[in-house]
């Protein structure tokens, strides 16, 4: 039965890694690039206005395809997101779409291998998953407000972990919502920027930094308090 379920779980790694390759190499991906948006504005407003309700429904899927299968166009599509429905249900759209295709990463990595990382080293992880258990949300919501870190990686990563699935799912939910606002009204405003790359400038991944910081001081100060408090 083991070796059944082992010969499964290699099966859909190589069937996943197959459709990330074919995806990133198809004609498909040249559609999620910031000159095709640009160029394609007018009509793809147009056929927002004439089919809201199938356009949204489209934009958070293929937003959910783009980051289960970890592909390039994410902020892309937060732009485009903006710029297409406007700021506050873009936000909406592009929170739904990115939090729910993270959720989906994150139970396949621990499907696939989270789970025997657990068993295998289930005594050497014990510190490490006693200190996830009461501070992994802080840790989680630090790595998703500050925008340095990919966020695949963090998807795959606590994937391996022993973290709730509602802690991951609230912290990407809320964590993401501040650059997810940042894309979404740069979007709005396409045509007062030439890339992408104009968005986060300097002063923005610092502010984005300081309240990363601010999500992990609360464990910080925990443990500073427990070195201090004296021993009965």
């Amino acid at each position: 039965m083991m070796k059944i379920l082992m010969n499964k779980k290699i099966i859909i790694i190589i069937l996943l890694i197959a459709a990330i390759i074919i995806l990133r190499n198809s004609p498909l991906a040249d559609y999620l690039t910031f000159e095709n948006i640009i160029k394609n504005k007018n009509r793809l407003l147009n056929l927002v206005e004439s089919n809201y309700f199938i356009s949204s429904i489209s934009f958070i899927l293929i937003y959910f395809a783009v980051i289960t299968l970890s592909l390039p166009g994410a902020a892309i599509l937060s732009l485009a997101g903006g710029m297409l429905f406007n700021i506050f249900p873009g936000v909406f759209y592009v929170n739904i779409g990115a939090t729910a295709g993270a959720l989906m990463a994150f139970i396949v990595a621990r499907y696939l291998l989270g789970g025997k990382i657990q068993e295998k080293y289930a005594e050497s992880l014990k510190k490490f998953n006693r200190e996830l258990k009461n501070n992994g949300h802080y840790y989680l919501l630090t790595l998703r407000l500050i925008p340095v870190f990919p966020f695949f990686l963090i998807n795959f990563l606590a994937g391996l972990t022993n973290i709730r699935i509602w802690t991951f799912f609230w912290t990407t939910s809320l964590g993401i919502l501040p650059g997810s606002l940042v894309y979404t009204y740069a979007g709005r405003n396409l045509g007062s920027i030439d890339s992408p790359g104009e968005i986060f400038s300097t002063k923005v991944i610092l502010a984005f930094t300081v309240l990363g910081l601010f999500a992990i001081v609360p464990p910080v100060l925990k443990k500073l308090f427990a070195k201090q408090k004296p021993e009965l």
